[in-house]
C-alpha cells in the first residue's frame, strides 16, 4: 500500500522534576518501517514509511522501582509487538494498523500484570500509555491512563485524548467543571493503567493530519503545571521540536516540578499533507472498528526469559539486589541504634 510523502521531525525529553528521587516516566520514538527506535538523527527526521511511525509516553506507578520498570516494560513490549506482528502483517491497511496498535497495548498489559503477579516486590505496579501511530495522513491515538496528546494546528492546541481519570468522569457527568477538575485533590486518581488488572479497555481515536500539524505527547508532570494554550504558544515560538521540548520542561520545573516530566513533540510536513485551511480544526474523535482474531501470545515471562526486554533484565540484575542490600543495611542500622 503506497502512502503519500509525509515527513516527521520529532524529539523527546524526560526529566526527574524537582521533588522526585527517581524517574518513572519513559518515552519511545520509532520508525517502524526502517526498524529504528532512538533519537539518532535518522529517526529525529524521517519520512513516514509504509509501516508508519510510533510515538509514545508512559508514566509509571507502584513505588520503589516498580513504576520505572512498568513504564520501561510497556515501551519495550509495545514497540516489539508492532515491530513483529504489524511489520510482518500481510494486511497493511489503516484499520489493521489501528488493530495492531490496540493489540500491542493489550498484550503489554497482560504481560506486565503476569510479571508483577509472580513477584511480590513489584506487585500492583502499573503505567499509563499514550501511543500515537502515524500511517499515511492518519494519526491513530491509543490511550490508557491520563498522559495526554495535543494536536496543534493554526496556533491552537486541541486535546485529542481523554483522561481516563476520576475527575474526567465527573466532568463528563456534569458534576465538575473543567476548572474545578484541574484544581481537584482527586485529579491524579486514574481509572485504568497497564498492569494492575488482567484486562484493559484501550480507547482509539483518529485524526486527519494537515501540513505543519504538531503533535505533543506528555505526562501529567507537564499538564499539571503547563496548560494547553501555553503549550501551543511554546510550539509557535520554538519551531524546532528539541527547543520546544526543552522549554516546556523548563516551565514545568520553574513552577515547582512536583512530578516527573516527559514530552514528545512531532511536526508533520510533506507534499502528501493538505494545507490546514480555516475550518479544519482537529477534534476528539473515537475510532470504531471491527475486531480481528487475536494472535496467540505468551503471558509468562519465564517462558521467554531469553527474549525479555532490557528493562526487565536490568531490573533483575541490578535493581532487585540493590533493594535487598538497602533492606539489609536498614536492619543493621536499626540494630545498632537500639542495641543499648
Amino acid at each position: 500500500m503506497a502512502h503519500p510523502s509525509i515527513h516527521v521531525e520529532v524529539f523527546g525529553k524526560t526529566d526527574l522534576g524537582q521533588t522526585r528521587d527517581h524517574n518513572e516516566d519513559t518515552f519511545i520514538v520509532a520508525d517502524l518501517t526502517r526498524d529504528r527506535a532512538s533519537l539518532l538523527p535518522e529517526v529525529r527526521n524521517h519520512d513516514v514509511g509504509d509501516r508508519g511511525t510510533l510515538l509514545m509516553v508512559a508514566d509509571g506507578m507502584g513505588g520503589a522501582a516498580a513504576g520505572e520498570l512498568a513504564s520501561a516494560m510497556a515501551a519495550d513490549l509495545i514497540h516489539s509487538h508492532l515491530a513483529e506482528s504489524w511489520v510482518e502483517d500481510a494486511d497493511d491497511s489503516l484499520e489493521r494498523f489501528a488493530f495492531r496498535l490496540r493489540e500491542a497495548l493489550e498484550n503489554a498489559n497482560r504481560r506486565i500484570h503476569s510479571y508483577a503477579g509472580q513477584r511480590p516486590e513489584v506487585r500492583g505496579m502499573g503505567t499509563t500509555a499514550t501511543a500515537a501511530g502515524v500511517l499515511g495522513t492518519s494519526l491513530i491515538m491509543a490511550q490508557v491512563g491520563d498522559s495526554r496528546g495535543y494536536l496543534i494546528r493554526n496556533g491552537e492546541a486541541v486535546q485529542v485524548t481523554k483522561d481516563q481519570s476520576l475527575t474526567q468522569r465527573l466532568v463528563d457527568a456534569g458534576q465538575l467543571t473543567e476548572d474545578e477538575a484541574e484544581h481537584s485533590v482527586r485529579r491524579n486518581i486514574i481509572l485504568q493503567a497497564l498492569g494492575p488488572e488482567p484486562q484493559v479497555t484501550v480507547e482509539l481515536t483518529i485524526q486527519d493530519l494537515r501540513s505543519n500539524d504538531v503533535l505533543v505527547l506528555c505526562s501529567d508532570g507537564l499538564t499539571g503545571n503547563v496548560k494547553g494554550d501555553e503549550i501551543a504558544q511554546v510550539v509557535a515560538t520554538h519551531p524546532e521540536p528539541a527547543d520546544a521540548c526543552n522549554r516546556l520542561v523548563e516551565m514545568a520545573n520553574e513552577r515547582g516540578g512536583p512530578d516527573n516530566i516527559t514530552v514528545v513533540i512531532a511536526r508533520f510536513t510533506g507534499d502528501g499533507l493538505k494545507a490546514p485551511g480555516t475550518n479544519s480544526e482537529p477534534e476528539y474523535q473515537v475510532l470504531e472498528m471491527e475486531d480481528y482474531p487475536a494472535d496467540e501470545t505468551t503471558d509468562e515471562y519465564e517462558a521467554v526469559d531469553h527474549q525479555a526486554p532490557d528493562a526487565i533484565r536490568d531490573f533483575n540484575r541490578f535493581i532487585v539486589p540493590g533493594i535487598i542490600a538497602g533492606i539489609i543495611l536498614a536492619m543493621i542500622a536499626f540494630y545498632f541504634a537500639f542495641r543499648h
